[in-house]
């Protein structure tokens, strides 16, 4: 599984990176990032929650 982020629509609000941290976080520039190539098995459902409660639905996890 993989997770995206379309940064040109983040508007930096950490709700991902607060549902699941070991996907996501807040970058230097101020914008949401994936910080891994593959979403690890056990937090799969944590990544998908913050897909789904991002307020832009900037992120992708597939």
């Amino acid at each position: 599984m993989k997770a995206y982020i379309d940064r040109d629509g983040c508007i930096s609000c950490g709700l991902c990176e607060e549902i699941c941290p070991e996907v996501f976080r807040i970058a230097d520039d101020g914008l949401a990032e994936v910080i891994v190539d593959e979403v690890p098995e056990e937090v799969e459902d944590e990544a998908i929650e913050a897909a789904e409660s991002c307020p832009t639905s900037v992120i992708t996890v597939e």
